[in-house]
């Protein structure tokens, strides 16, 4: 059937973008008041997802006055590379980065819109048409001039019921990895936060070195470039830390008194804006680190992934951790004197070969819709190649 519908163009009209889409303009001054409850800025939008799945409060206050309903799309104009397409099932305001699309006239059918700008020609076309070194955009007027093939309204319905049902199955993927990824973050609140006044007792201090780094000078070049890997504080964000982006020398190591943090050992975010300050990571290289990083290296009575599984599952009580009151950074004191539940080996093994089994599903459930999304890619361009021109 679809062959059928492809192969007969005799219908079909060639157009521009900008004839049968419209960028909404619609803005709010004041949008808590207008009875906005919702804020999606381009960090909410996963590429390759039409759905968005994440975003911030309003209460919580905004800059942003561009308004999206329901069923309009929302594009990220600001590094299209990202490939930030997202169809809004909810209304709220979204970052000037965006652009709110519809489509404006009945030759196009609302739903087909998203596929459209998913599209590698599209997004070629749009990173085509970018300006700017560092933070490049594209504009409206590019856009708009982007052509293709449109079909006919009841091929349009026929190409739709493929990609639909595509984008269904690749949905129904992304729900069983985040339902795996929630078992696993559910067993550790369970084990590490619920009974954590009763049974976090002993201080890590006392089953754990912790000690910071430092960063050799970037002026210096003996310092750098050398085969002794170095690590900034962004490697947390990682989670498990397997390779560095930058090395030092044995000069550096030496003149600047670094020492080489053993693997198995727990990196610490001690600073960082947002939600850097706090979150743990698991060194599986040996590595120097920069002064920002505290690494916690467990000693014999504790299992290296059960002290790092602990720590992450405690990021909130980690991050605001100074004798009961907020505190802006951390320290390597301040670390050492947190307190952790420190079980005997074998419950400490039970426990990571629980979450462990747990992270193989997710993983798996990850790799699989990972995996889909590359094919999902290729049918989508496979359906609509016959609308490029």
């Amino acid at each position: 059937m679809l062959e059928q519908v492809i192969s007969n163009k005799a219908h079909w009209t060639r157009v521009a973008f900008g004839d049968v889409v419209r960028l909404s303009k619609a803005r709010t001054k004041d949008p808590e008041a207008e009875g906005y409850e919702r804020v999606v800025g381009l960090e909410h939008i996963d590429p390759g997802d039409l759905r968005i799945r994440r975003w911030a409060d309003i209460a919580d206050g905004t800059t942003f006055t561009s308004v999206f309903k329901p069923g309009q799309v929302l594009f990220g104009k600001r590094r299209a590379y990202q490939r930030k397409v997202a169809v809004a099932d909810f209304a709220g305001v979204c970052s000037g980065d965006i652009y709110v699309l519809e489509p404006s006239s009945d030759a196009l059918m609302p739903e087909l819109l998203p596929f459209i700008c998913q599209t590698d020609a599209f997004f070629d076309h749009a990173v085509g048409t970018s300006a700017g070194s560092l933070s490049p955009r594209t504009n409206w007027k590019s856009l708009a001039s982007f052509e293709f093939m449109l079909p006919p309204l009841q091929e349009q319905s026929r190409l739709l019921e493929v990609l639909v049902a595509a984008n269904e199955y690749r949905d129904g993927l992304t729900r069983v990895a985040a339902s795996a990824a929630m078992a696993m973050r559910s067993l550790s609140k369970k084990v590490f936060i619920e009974s954590r006044k009763q049974i976090a007792t002993t201080r890590i201090g006392e089953v754990a070195s912790v000690r910071n780094g430092t960063t050799p000078s970037r002026k210096n070049p003996d310092f750098w470039q050398g085969e002794v890997p170095w690590l900034p504080t962004g490697k947390v964000n990682e989670r498990y830390i397997e390779f560095a982006d930058e090395c030092i020398t044995e000069l550096a190591l030496k003149k600047c008194s670094l020492r080489i943090i053993p693997k198995g050992s727990t990196l610490v975010a001690m600073i960082g804006e947002g939600t850097t300050r706090g979150k743990a990571a698991l060194l599986r290289i040996d590595a120097t680190i920069n002064q920002n990083f505290g690494a916690v290296t467990p000693g014999e009575m504790v299992v290296p992934a059960f002290l790092f599984h602990q720590l992450e599952a405690c990021y909130e009580p980690l991050r605001h951790w100074s004798h009961g009151t907020n505190q802006h950074a951390l320290n390597t004191k301040l670390i050492a004197e947190f307190p952790v539940w420190i079980p005997s080996i074998d419950e400490q093994k039970e426990v990571v070969a629980e979450i462990a089994a747990l992270e193989t599903q997710r993983i798996a459930a990850e790799h699989r819709r990972d995996s889909f999304q590359h094919v999902y890619r290729k049918l989508a361009d496979k359906v609509l190649e016959a609308c490029w021109l």
